[in-house]
Order: C-alpha cells, then structure tokens, then sequence
C-alpha cells in the first residue's frame, strides 16, 4: 500500500471533529449551506482545449492535497474572517468537478447560484398555455383584438349586395408550450447534477461534520397531483 493510500485510508476513518455526531443534510440543504451559509466558492479548473472533456477538481484533487498535509484542518462552529468549512470546501469542489454530460462549468455555476440564493429552478407551476390575440388595442371601449383584412366576400344586405371585408385574429400561446418544455428540461438537468454530487459525496466519505442522506428535491413535480 503506497504512503497516499495508507493516508486516504486513515483520513476516511477519522470520526467528525470532537467525536460530534454528524449533521444530516439533503443534498440541496448541504448546497445551500456550503454556498449561503459558508460562502464557498467554486475552484474551477483551467480552460481545457475543445477536444478534452473538463473535469474540474473534484473530490480527487481535495483527497490529494489533504494527503499531502497528512491530517485534516481543524474546523470550527463559528466563522472568522474569510474561514470557510472545510467540508463546505469539498461540497464545493464536488460541484466543480460535475462532468461535461452534465452541463460540466456552465452547470457548476447554475447549482451554486442557486445555492446562494436558496431557490430551486422554476419549472413554471401551474401554468397552462392559453390562446390569446397576437396583438391588441387600447381605446375609450378597452382592449380589443388587432384583425387583418385576408379578403372580400359580396354579401346581401338589406335587399343590395356589398363588398365587405373578411377578418381574421392572428392568435399565439402564452406562454408557448416550448417555453414551459425548456424551464422543464432545465429542472430536470440541475436534479441530475444534485443526483450526481449527491452520490460523489456519499461515495467519497470525507465529510467531517456534515453527513450528505439521500433525500433529494422531487422528481419532475409537474407530474405529482
């Protein structure tokens, strides 16, 4: 067994700092904390050319450098200064590294401004595309529908017959069915990326004082009555 994994080994046995029971978190609380509360921020790796896949830290890069101090930073309840959690660091790092099938960067920084903000995306509740008139006018009678001519059609009308405008509403969906689709797929690829980071966690076990669980934000809601 090589001194780094002798290293890791004994680092995934530690027990939390001052022998405390761990804090169960979701993995969206976990974010929110790591993110809102700690204020971590994302160590994001170098541009990679167009051909390689960017992988960022990840939990490889903190277990590395932790094996290099050879013991872990002491943490502590209380914030000084520009301190940041440890594991608040790693949940950070976790993020960072999300692989290019899952938004890789552009993803990492989704999750965590969302984090920050302590919002879930919206996938747009209760709406429903309704039919409405492209465009309208305003007079002293309200809101009336803007028509177009798209032809003429003789009529009787009183006993004469009269050339009258035929009229049509151009009409659209507000909002367009498409809109909600896409606010929808976006739900759907930040949950996989909490799936993923969820499981990062879990699987890497280096979390001092935090225990990451397994409960996760619904899936697709649309679909729960």
């Amino acid at each position: 067994m090589s001194r780094f994994d002798r290293r890791f080994a004994r680092m995934r046995g530690q027990p939390s700092a001052g022998g405390k029971s761990k804090r169960a978190l979701g993995v969206q609380a976990g974010l929110e904390w790591a993110f809102r509360v700690e204020k971590a921020q994302l160590e994001l790796p170098p541009r990679q050319d167009a051909d390689e896949e960017s992988r960022g830290f990840g939990l490889e890069y903190v277990l590395m450098q932790r094996a290099v101090l050879g013991c872990q930073i002491d943490g502590g309840q209380h914030k000084m200064g520009g301190y940041v959690h440890e594991d608040a660091e790693v949940i950070a790092a976790t993020v960072a590294g999300l692989p290019d099938s899952l938004g890789g960067i552009r993803m990492a920084l989704r999750v965590a401004e969302l984090a920050r903000a302590g919002m879930t995306p919206d996938w747009m509740p209760g709406v429903v595309p309704r039919c409405v008139p492209r465009e309208t006018r305003e007079n002293q009678h309200g809101v009336r529908a803007v028509t177009e001519v798209i032809g003429t059609e003789r009529v009787l009308s009183r006993g004469k017959w009269r050339c009258v405008d035929v009229l049509h509403c151009p009409v659209i969906w507000r909002p367009h069915p498409e809109q909600i689709a896409s606010a929808r797929r976006g739900y759907d690829d930040w949950w996989a990326a909490l799936d993923w980071v969820r499981d990062g966690l879990v699987a890497g076990g280096i979390l001092r004082e935090v225990e990451v669980t397994g409960v996760m934000p619904k899936v697709k809601p649309w679909k729960n009555k």
